[in-house]
């Protein structure tokens, strides 16, 4: 299996516990740590060639990508 880029626990190491408990309490932060995972693999695939995607495509993901992230760094400060 190869290294998937951009994973949450690499974009903000020092908060890997505060991740944790919001995934198990927060319903809203779980989700969207669901949707950040998904939408990073489908984009790590298209980057690949595993299952590539025109390139209009790739970029709303990467859109999408950068959307999730901010809200999640906002939680993660306000937490």
């Amino acid at each position: 299996m190869s290294h998937t880029p951009h994973e949450l626990a690499e974009e903000f190491p020092h908060a890997a516990d505060a991740m944790h408990r919001l995934k198990q309490e927060d319903a809203h932060f779980a989700k969207l740590f669901d949707s950040y995972h998904e939408v990073n693999r489908a984009i790590h695939r298209a980057e690949t060639n595993i299952e590539p995607v025109a390139e209009a495509q790739e970029a709303q993901m990467r859109r999408e990508r950068m959307a999730l992230k901010d809200e999640i760094a906002h939680i993660l400060n306000a937490a």
